[in-house]
């Protein structure tokens, strides 16, 4: 279950990056979309708290949690069930205290499926159609949504609703529904942009943890 939700968190950040569209709606989603790009690569750092559900009505699922994830450069560290994965710059390490096992790979920046800063939040990814949806009012927001449809056939995901506080260009939600039914949503609960940051954030102590099994795949 951990490594379903690190995946999922996963695809928030690498979802979306630039698709031709086809008609006036369309261009209008793309324009907020553009917006939201815009924002977020003008921050130095970024730390976002956000919710994560889980539900699945046919198979009686509906599990919630929370997490974090600091952005920095092509840094990061995200915290999510009890697991970290931390990006250096270089290795990526994936740390499981339950099961004391400590992953370390090479991140390559260029790979489509690689979570990279320049990727996170800035979405539009190759491969989904999208279009101007609905709108809610959340707490005195307006969060305008865009849905997206995967153009591969064969994808695990049937739809996607991206929703953007139409004030602050930021992302709200994303409610992600695969063709099993099941149901992701991803709250963003806050949202801080140019903190101070400790000068060891990104930096992996393997004497920390002495007792863990190290897989090292780089």
């Amino acid at each position: 279950m951990k490594n379903l939700k690190i995946k999922a968190f996963t695809f928030l950040f690498v979802f979306l990056s630039g698709i031709t569209l086809s008609n006036a709606q369309d261009a209008k989603a793309k324009s907020l979309l553009n917006e939201v790009s815009t924002k977020v690569k003008s921050y130095k750092n970024m730390f976002i708290d956000f919710k994560y559900t889980l539900s699945n009505d046919a198979a009686g699922i509906n599990q919630e949690t929370r997490g974090d994830v600091t952005l920095n450069g092509d840094k990061y560290k995200l915290n999510l069930m009890g697991t970290t994965q931390m990006y250096d710059g270089k290795k990526l390490y994936t740390v499981i205290p339950d099961d004391e096992e400590i992953t370390i790979s090479t991140q390559d920046p260029g790979d489509d499926d690689a979570i990279t800063p320049s990727k996170m939040l800035t979405f539009f990814n190759k491969g989904y159609t999208y279009k101007w949806d609905i709108d809610q009012s959340v707490n005195g927001r307006k969060i305008q949504y865009v849905k997206l449809i995967p153009i591969d056939s064969n994808s695990e995901l049937k739809s996607a609703l991206l929703g953007v506080d139409a004030q602050t260009k930021h992302i709200y939600r994303l409610i992600m529904t695969q063709k099993n039914g099941t149901k992701i949503t991803i709250t963003v609960n806050s949202f801080k942009t140019d903190q101070p940051l400790p000068g060891n954030l990104f930096v992996f102590d393997e004497k920390k943890y002495a007792d863990y099994y190290i897989n090292r795949l780089d």
